[in-house]
């Protein structure tokens, strides 16, 4: 790692940084298997554990390490995986609809990646089809794949809106996140009734009024 002080890595995090659009991996992130990463965490957590003087021989604390390490690689972060990307399958718009679609109120549970702790909230998501059309359940898990890793809520916009984008073949797109912080509720600042909203969009919803009606139907 560069010898960065540890004071600016602090103030980093603490400013919600986002370096990049795409999650930062290493060239080598899926050399091993889930099994062997379950059991390099779970191997790590425990040392965690025990640095902050818990009794790993208890019943209820002897199965944490796994249970945290399984929690992370199969359900919290299996989203760093392109294994798991949904089939974006699209259909020809044959109906011709051609008006705004919105898939509202869509669940988001994520972890900031400065501190680990959950980033919850609602993504609102809209489009207006061109030659194809997407299935609803599709919206929803393409929020869900990219919300599954350690995320800056910037860059899941971002990434949400491009996959959009990408999969419909327009640039009417458009993308509101609002969701609280555990790492600015819950620590530092411990501000509980902050949330942060984040909104990308492209063509027709570069019009300001067919922007405010999406809003206001979100």
């Amino acid at each position: 790692m560069q010898n960065i002080p540890e004071q600016l890595l602090d103030d980093l995090g603490d400013a919600h940084v986002m370096t990049s659009i795409e999650t930062p991996l290493r060239p080598d992130a899926f050399d091993k298997t889930d099994g062997e990463k379950i059991a390099t965490i779970a191997r790590h957590f425990a040392a965690i554990m025990e640095a902050l003087g818990l009794d790993l021989t208890d019943d209820s604390l002897k199965g944490t390490p796994r249970r945290v390490a399984k929690m992370y690689v199969k359900e919290l972060f299996r989203g760093l995986n392109p294994a798991n990307k949904p089939d974006l399958s699209v259909f020809d718009n044959k109906y011709g609809y051609g008006r705004m679609l919105v898939e509202k109120d869509i669940d988001v549970s994520s972890a900031c990646e400065h501190h680990f702790l959950p980033m919850i909230g609602r993504a609102h998501v809209g489009y207006i089809a061109d030659k194809q059309v997407i299935g609803l359940s599709k919206i929803n898990r393409i929020v869900e794949y990219y919300a599954r890793r350690p995320q800056v809520q910037e860059r899941l916009t971002l990434q949400v809106f491009n996959e959009l984008k990408q999969a419909l073949g327009t640039e009417s797109v458009i993308v509101v996140i609002n969701a609280e912080h555990l790492c600015v509720s819950a620590r530092g600042v411990r501000d509980r009734g902050s949330r942060t909203t984040t909104l990308e969009y492209g063509g027709a919803f570069s019009d300001k009024e067919l922007r405010e009606e999406f809003l206001r139907m979100t």
